[in-house]
């Protein structure tokens, strides 16, 4: 045997042991969230794993993100941080064109290749949303609410680290909407993560508001996040007119 064959067996037999692992330790997490939880949520049978997610990302949020979201908001004005979030959602309307398509919604991909090109061009690369005030709505979509609307079910609730809530069927389309995203595909790595950082912090800013209203109101974050998370999920996989949950009066 040569030495590139003793290493790539090598390799190989760790990638299989790191691979063993990691299943190993998703199943004693399965085993944990099931056995620790009296009375699970059928929707989150990961509860017990999913809610020390849940509080790691929250302490991160209160020590890094929102004290970084309000410096953020208070030194851009506001027609600065709208010209940033225009910037992004004119990068998202070329995915959610090609995902609107492959949903087969003609309207909405063509509403999405508007949009781009409108704001692309006369927006000054998106920064001005001049396809809004022409009356071009915005039809957002990505491979998760694709798979949604081909009739994947969502499978059970997660909460990942940095990422937040999702459910199994998002974990499997993030690495198809990762290879979709144009920030991605920039060949300047330092530019990559200055737009990724960027983007995270006006997400951040835009929701500043909305995160107050939730602290003050829900006696159960966690419950209250899941369930609005869940149920915007049926809304738009039924595209706004969901049929009654099963156990419901219809």
């Amino acid at each position: 045997m040569s030495r590139f064959d003793l290493s790539y067996s090598l390799s190989a037999h760790r990638l299989m042991r790191g691979a063993a692992g990691l299943l190993l330790g998703l199943a004693l997490l399965v085993l944990q969230g099931c056995a620790t939880v009296a009375s699970p949520d059928p929707r989150d049978p990961l509860e017990s794993f999913n809610r020390g997610v849940f509080s790691f990302n929250d302490g991160l949020d209160r020590v890094v993100l929102k004290p970084t979201a309000r410096a953020y908001q208070a030194t851009l004005p506001s027609w600065a941080r709208k010209g940033v979030g225009n910037f992004f959602n004119n990068l998202e309307d070329v995915w959610s064109a090609l995902n609107n398509g492959l949903q087969l919604r003609g309207q909405e991909m063509g509403d999405s290749i508007g949009r781009v090109m409108v704001n692309s061009t006369i927006g000054l690369g998106g920064l001005i949303d001049v396809a809004s005030d022409l009356g071009i709505d915005r039809h957002p979509a990505n491979f998760g609410l694709t798979l949604g609307r081909w009739g994947v079910r969502p499978g059970p609730y997660l909460v990942l680290p940095l990422l937040g809530p999702a459910t199994l069927r998002e974990v499997a389309a993030l690495p198809v909407d990762q290879q979709g995203s144009l920030v991605t595909h920039m060949p300047d790595e330092a530019t990559r993560t200055g737009l990724t950082v960027l983007n995270v912090v006006d997400t951040r800013a835009t929701y500043l508001r909305a995160g107050d209203v939730v602290d003050g109101a829900a006696l159960d974050r966690y419950s209250f996040t899941r369930d609005a998370y869940l149920q915007r999920q049926r809304n738009d996989d039924y595209d706004g007119d969901p049929p009654p949950e099963e156990g419901t009066e219809p």
